[in-house]
C-alpha cells in the first residue's frame, strides 16, 4: 500500500481551519486586554496572542488542524487577561458539531453569549434501561425501572485536573422526583461505575385491567430518566458536568443500552441577557470526510491524475473542480496534495501557468493574481518548503523576536529620548540579515520549488520575450512576496514563532526600503533566482544544520525514582529535530535529556487509565518508555504525527507495544509481569514511508468528491452550457448561468464533465451503502445517533 493510502476500513476524518478576526463593543465598557481560544466542548486546542489596551481587539490570527475525536460543541472564548487574579470568561459563541456546515466558508458576525456553568458540558454516559414487571407479595402486578449507568467518557477536566465525577440518576414525574446517586470515582474523566438503580413505575387501579406487558398511557408519557453527572467538590459546591434525558415510554416493550451525548441544563442561560456582550468577526471551515477504501478512489483518481495531459488544461477534471467551487482555495487544498502525491503536480502548474499568461498583457503583472496557478503555487510552497524556511529564517527572526534593538522609525511613535538614526540602523541591520540568510540559501531550496520555479520562468520569458527582467519577477513574486515575506511578516503561519511580532507598513518606510535599491542588492537577488529556477542537482556542502521541527511545553512523566519512590509529572519543554529529540528545564536551556531520532522504535498514545491522564503518548527508545503529556488532544496528535514521520524510517521499529504502563509489577493492559515483555498491541506505523511529505492520498479523493458532490448543480450548468454552444453557433442565450466559467473547448469539456458526473454518481452509491450500514446498526440514543437534549 502506498504511503498515505488508507486500509480496508472507512475512515471518519475532521478537520477545521479558519480565521479569527476581531471582536467590538465588548464589556466592561474600559479598555482591557483581550485573548480569545477556541475549544472542543471544554478543551482549549488555539489561543490568540493577547491584544492589549482595547475595546475592540483585532486578532487576525488563521487556525488550521485536524481534530483527532468526537465533540458537540466549537466554541470560540473571549477573555479578560489578567496579570494578579484567574482570567475573566467575557463571552462565547459555540456552535454545534451539525450546525457547522452553515457558516462553513464565510465571513460571519457572531453575537456572544454569556458563560455559564450549566452551559459548560461534554463528554458521554453509557445506560442500560429496562422495564421489568413484578409481582408484589399481595400478588398485585407492577412496573419496575432498572437503570444501569456502566461507565462515562471524556468528561472535562477541571481546573487542569481529571475530575472526581458521580452520577445521580432520577425518575421524574410531574409529582415525583426519586433520586439515586453513584459513589464518587477519583481522579477520572472516564469513570467506570457500573451501579444498578430500581425504581417502581407507579399504576393506577385500573392496571388489572390491562394486558400484562403494557404499560398504562397516562403514567408512562409524563415520566422520565435523567441522569445528572457531577464532580465532586469536597470542601467546595459540586461542579455540574452534564445531563441526559429519557423518556420512559420508549422502553414500552424492550430494553437496550447506548451511548448518550451528556446535555447543558434546559435552563442554563434563561436569565442571562445576550445583547450586550459584543460580537466576534469568524471564518470557519469545518469538514468530515467518510474515507472509503482506497480502490473506490480509482476511476475519480485516475481522471484527476491526467489532467495536465488534457488539451486544452481548462478542459480537465482538475481544472472544472476549481471552476464550480465559489472558493478557489477550497479545491486548491485537496488537489495540490493529491497531485503532490502522485507526482504530477509540476506539469499541472506549469499547463494553468501557461493559461494564466494569455490573459496577462504588461510584464509588471505578472502572476500578481489569486489564479488557479498561483494559488496552487502557494499552497505546493506551504506543504514543501516548512523545512526551508525553518533553516533559513528561524534563527534570525528568533534572535529578532528575543533580544530585540529599537527599531521605531515612525515618527509619531517615537518616544521622547529615542534616537531616530540608531533605529534606523537597527532596522537596516535586521532587515540585511534577512536579506543575507535568503540570497544564500538556494542550496537548500527543496527541489520540488525548484523544478516549478523553472517552469514559470520558462513560461514567462516565452510570453514576453522582449523583456529581459520576466524571467526573475515571475519567481521572485512567489519566492519573495508570497513565500519569504509571509513568514518574516506572520511567522506562527509557518510555526516559525508561537505568535506573530508586531510588523508595520506605513508610507514612511518608503524610503528606508530605497537604500535596498542599489546594484549589489539586485546582483545578489538575480543569481538567488538563478539558483532556485535552475534545473541543475544540488548538492549540500558540509554536513547539514539538524531542521528545528516542533517545540512547546508539555508534562514529562519522571524517568528514575524520587526520593518517596514515587514518580511525578514536571512541566519541561520539549524540542524535536531532524536529529534528536530532547527537553529541558526551560526553553533555551541546555538539554536534560537526548534521544536520537535514530533510536526511537516506536511512539504511540498511552491509554488514559495508566496514569489517569489526558493526552498521553509515549516514546519508545532504548531505556525505559519516555511518558509525555500533551495539553490538548490537538497537540498531543501533532506531536505523534511529527514524532512519527521523522522516525518512520528507522531501522529497528517495533511491531507491537503495550497501550498502557508497566506499574506494580505488571503490565496494566495485558497483566504480563516481565517489563521486557513484547508488546501487546499492533503499533500503529511500523511501515516506513516518505518522510517528506506525508499525504493521504485516499482523504484528498474524498475531499474533491464531495466538492464535486456538493457543487453538483453547477457541474450541470456547465454541461448544458457546453451542450448549447456546440449546438447553437449564434449568440449565447442566457450567458447568465454559465458567463463566469472558462469554456475554450466545448466537446472535450462536455466530455470530461460526463465522466465527473458518472463517477460522482458511482461514489454516491458506494457511500449510501456505508450510511445504510451504519444507520442500520445505530441504535436509539448511541454514539452514532445521539440523543440530543430532552426527547418529546
Amino acid at each position: 500500500m502506498a504511503a498515505g493510502d488508507g486500509g480496508d476500513e472507512v475512515r471518519v476524518l475532521q478537520n477545521l481551519r479558519g480565521k479569527i478576526y476581531d471582536a467590538k463593543h465588548l464589556i466592561p465598557n474600559k479598555m482591557r486586554d483581550f485573548f480569545c481560544t477556541i475549544n472542543l466542548d471544554q478543551e482549549e486546542v488555539f489561543r490568540t496572542q493577547v491584544v492589549e489596551k482595547s475595546l475592540s481587539p483585532y486578532f487576525g490570527e488563521e487556525f488550521y488542524f485536524e481534530i483527532p475525536r468526537t465533540f458537540q460543541w466549537l466554541s470560540f472564548y473571549i477573555y479578560d487577561k489578567s496579570v494578579l487574579q484567574k482570567d475573566l470568561r467575557i463571552g462565547k459563541v459555540s456552535i454545534k458539531k451539525e450546525d457547522l456546515c452553515n457558516y462553513t466558508g464565510k465571513e460571519n458576525w457572531f453575537m456572544l453569549q454569556p458563560v455559564d456553568s450549566n452551559s459548560e458540558v461534554q463528554g458521554k454516559v453509557h445506560l442500560e434501561l429496562k422495564l421489568n414487571e413484578l409481582i408484589t407479595d399481595n400478588g398485585s402486578v407492577c412496573q419496575q425501572l432498572v437503570v444501569h449507568i456502566k461507565e462515562c467518557h471524556g468528561l472535562p477536566l477541571i481546573n487542569g485536573q481529571n475530575c472526581d465525577p458521580y452520577a445521580t440518576v432520577s425518575l421524574v414525574g410531574p409529582s415525583r422526583n426519586d433520586q439515586k446517586k453513584t459513589k464518587v470515582k477519583k481522579k477520572t474523566s472516564n469513570p467506570q461505575f457500573n451501579e444498578t438503580f430500581y425504581f417502581e413505575v407507579t399504576r393506577s387501579s385500573s392496571y388489572t385491567k390491562k394486558s400484562q406487558f403494557q404499560v398504562e398511557e397516562e403514567d408512562i408519557e409524563k415520566l422520565e430518566v435523567r441522569v445528572d453527572l457531577w464532580n465532586n467538590g469536597n470542601l467546595v459546591q459540586d461542579v455540574f458536568l452534564g445531563e441526559i434525558k429519557v423518556p420512559v415510554k420508549v422502553l414500552r416493550n424492550d430494553s437496550f443500552q447506548a451511548w448518550y451525548l451528556l446535555q447543558p441544563r434546559e435552563n442554563g442561560n434563561k436569565s442571562s441577557k445576550t445583547d450586550d456582550l459584543g460580537s466576534l468577526r469568524l471564518n470557519i471551515c469545518y469538514t468530515e470526510d467518510c474515507v472509503l477504501p482506497s480502490e473506490y478512489y480509482t476511476s475519480l483518481r485516475n481522471l484527476l491524475l491526467k489532467s495536465s495531459d488534457v488539451q486544452p488544461i481548462s478542459a480537465s477534471a482538475a481544472y472544472i473542480l476549481s471552476e464550480v467551487c465559489r472558493d478557489k482555495y477550497d479545491a486548491v487544498l485537496p488537489l495540490v496534495r493529491l497531485l503532490l502525491h502522485h507526482h504530477k503536480l509540476v506539469p499541472f502548474v506549469a499547463a494553468v501557468a501557461e493559461l494564466d499568461l494569455k490573459d496577462t498583457q504588461e510584464a509588471n503583472t505578472i502572476f500578481r493574481g489569486n489564479s488557479l496557478a498561483t494559488r496552487c503555487v502557494d499552497e505546493m510552497m506551504k506543504i514543501v518548503g516548512k523545512h526551508y524556511l525553518k533553516v533559513t529564517l528561524k534563527p534570525v527572526i528568533d534572535e529578532i523576536c528575543e533580544s530585540p534593538k529599537p527599531c521605531e522609525i515612525d515618527p509619531i511613535r517615537l518616544k521622547e529620548g529615542d534616537n531616530v538614526e540608531i533605529n534606523m540602523e537597527n532596522l537596516r541591520y535586521y532587515v540585511d540579515k534577512v536579506f543575507r540568510e535568503i540570497v544564500r540559501s538556494s542550496i537548500s531550496c527543496p527541489t520540488l520549488m525548484c523544478d516549478v520555479f523553472y517552469s514559470l520562468r520558462h513560461l514567462a520569458a516565452k510570453r514576453f520575450p522582449n523583456d529581459p527582467h520576466v524571467q526573475y519577477s515571475a519567481v521572485s513574486s512567489f519566492v519573495f512576496l508570497r513565500f519569504f515575506a509571509v513568514a518574516v511578516v506572520s511567522p506562527h503561519t509557518f510555526h516559525l514563532r508561537p505568535h506573530h511580532p508586531s510588523s508595520f507598513k506605513e508610507t514612511f518606510m518608503c524610503e528606508f526600503f530605497k537604500t535596498f535599491q542599489e546594484e549589489k542588492f539586485t546582483e545578489s537577488v538575480k543569481k538567488f533566482l538563478d539558483d532556485v529556477s535552475s534545473t541543475e542537482s544540488k548538492e549540500p556542502s558540509g554536513v547539514s544544520e539538524p531542521v528545528h521541527l516542533k517545540e512547546g511545553e508539555m508534562y514529562k512523566r519522571a524517568q528514575g525514582r524520587t526520593r518517596i519512590g514515587k514518580k511525578n509529572f514536571k512541566k519541561r519543554w520539549f524540542c524535536l529535530t531532524s536529529r534528536e529529540f530532547t527537553y529541558h528545564k526551560q526553553q533555551d536551556k541546555e538539554p536534560i535529556f537526548t534521544i536520537p531520532i535514530k533510536n526511537i522504535l516506536a511512539v504511540e498514545k498511552l491509554d488514559e487509565s495508566s496514569f489517569n491522564k489526558k493526552n498521553m503518548f509515549q516514546v519508545l527508545h532504548g531505556e525505559k518508555p519516555l511518558y509525555i503529556q500533551a495539553n490538548n488532544c490537538v497537540e498531543a496528535s501533532e506531536w505523534i504525527e511529527a514524532l512519527c514521520r521523522v522516525t518512520r524510517c528507522n531501522q529497528k521499529r517495533l511491531s507491537f507495544y503495550h497501550p498502557s504502563a508497566f506499574l506494580n509489577g505488571s503490565w496494566l493492559c495485558c497483566k504480563a509481569t516481565a517489563e521486557s515483555t513484547e508488546g501487546c498491541a499492533r503499533c500503529t506505523a511500523d511501515v516506513p514511508a516518505d518522510t517528506q511529505i506525508e499525504i493521504d492520498g485516499d482523504r484528498e479523493a474524498e475531499r474533491i468528491y464531495s466538492l464535486f458532490t456538493i457543487n453538483r448543480s453547477k457541474l450541470q450548468k456547465l454541461e448544458e452550457a457546453c451542450g448549447s454552444i456546440a449546438v447553437y453557433q449564434g449568440p449565447r442565450k442566457e450567458p447568465d448561468d454559465y458567463s463566469n466559467f472558462t469554456i475554450e473547448d466545448s466537446v472535450a469539456t462536455f466530455q470530461t464533465l460526463q465522466q465527473i458526473i458518472d463517477t460522482v454518481e458511482k461514489l454516491n452509491e458506494s457511500h449510501e451503502k456505508y450510511q445504510k450500514k451504519r444507520s442500520s446498526s445505530a441504535k436509539y440514543g448511541s454514539e452514532e445517533n445521539p440523543i440530543v437534549g430532552k426527547v418529546s
